[in-house]
């Protein structure tokens, strides 16, 4: 039997979840809908189909004959969202609505070891970590903005550690440059003091999950949202390129780095996080073998789904109680002359005798 599991994730599992659940009754074969396969949705979904492949499934992630996007979305049985009421805003979930967020969080490793010496050798004044995702890279950024954050790294008293492809030209000696560095692994170390981030969700939550709070840079997308996130938490600051100067990059990293307020929130936000009485690896794992035990889960479907849009904007019965409306109006206008119409007539006859 072959299983679609329908996946919204912007989290993955990247440690393996064999030994946290109970081994499954019956292994079957999961087919999983990829929505678009960059680099940052094969960190996403990878770690997942690895997870369940772990646990004897067979995983597929190709399929030839696709339905429509529309009828996927209405037969899914299942959405693993990337969110958590400690990262977001709360809402109401469907049974069918799995929270997930910060599933590819993972505990450090060690660093290697000339980057580790690096680090520490930057001694109490700590390390900047600078790094605008995967998709933004950090040769494409306009000259006049990489200009300014030149100079402005070049008057700060920490080490930066720039994720930049290719040679930068006119970095100070505090600047290191590097194609790809262990992102995890540099936010939980205790040196780096702040995140300059595109405000990306994924790094976000690996940010809070590690305690170590931001500066946000938004791009595009959701990350302007994230920003606000991150000025209103206090878990650091947001800041639109239009408005970066050399010292207002340094006024705001040094207060990042100097005021405690930004780390103190940060660590209750990871707490939050953190506590939770199943990990979000294992709830994934549970949720996508349940639906797959009880043959599609239709209990967890909400029947909302299966409406056309007219139905679902109640178009149908606000176009029934406006023609309802019209007609009262016309009755009431047909009324209101006829009533006229009496009382005109029963006024002439009165001059007439």
């Amino acid at each position: 039997m072959k299983v679609c599991v329908a996946c919204v994730l912007a989290a993955a599992l990247v440690w393996s979840v064999a030994g946290l659940l109970p081994p499954p009754q019956k292994t079957y074969s999961i087919l999983m809908l990829l929505p678009y396969w960059g680099k940052s949705h094969r960190n996403v979904f990878m770690p997942l189909s690895e997870a369940l492949a772990d646990r004897g499934h067979k995983v597929w992630q190709h399929f030839p004959d696709l339905p429509p996007l529309l009828d996927i979305e209405r037969n899914q049985s299942l959405a693993l969202m990337n969110s958590h009421f400690s990262i977001t805003t709360p809402m109401p979930l469907l049974p069918s609505q799995v929270e997930v967020g910060a599933m590819h969080c993972r505990p450090a490793k060690p660093l290697p070891q000339d980057l580790e010496a690096w680090i520490t050798g930057a001694g109490s004044a700590g390390v900047v970590y600078f790094s605008l995702g995967s998709i933004a890279s950090g040769k494409s950024m306009p000259s006049q903005y990489r200009q300014v954050f030149l100079e402005a790294f070049r008057r700060l008293p920490q080490r930066v550690l720039w994720k930049y492809e290719g040679k930068l030209e006119g970095a100070s000696d505090n600047v290191r440059v590097s194609s790809w560095l262990p992102q995890q692994d540099l936010l939980a170390h205790p040196s780096v003091k702040v995140f300059i981030s595109h405000g990306g969700l994924l790094s976000l939550q690996e940010s809070i999950f590690h305690v170590t709070p931001l500066l946000v840079l938004p791009i595009f997308g959701d990350q302007t949202r994230n920003g606000m996130f991150v000025d209103s938490s206090g878990v650091g600051r947001a800041l639109m390129w239009k408005e970066l100067t050399v010292d207002r990059i340094v006024d705001v990293l040094t207060d990042i780095i100097t005021n405690p307020r930004y780390q103190e929130n940060a660590a209750r936000i990871s707490a939050s996080l953190r506590d939770q009485l199943t990990t979000p690896q294992e709830r994934a794992v549970f949720w996508t073998e349940y639906v797959i035990r009880h043959r599609g889960a239709p209990q967890l479907r909400c029947p909302a789904a299966q409406l056309t849009w007219v139905e679902f904007l109640l178009l149908d019965m606000a176009c029934l109680l406006l023609l309802v409306l019209l007609l009262l109006l016309l009755l009431i206008r047909r009324l209101l002359r006829a009533i006229s119409a009496k009382l005109s007539g029963g006024y002439a006859k009165q001059k007439t005798t």
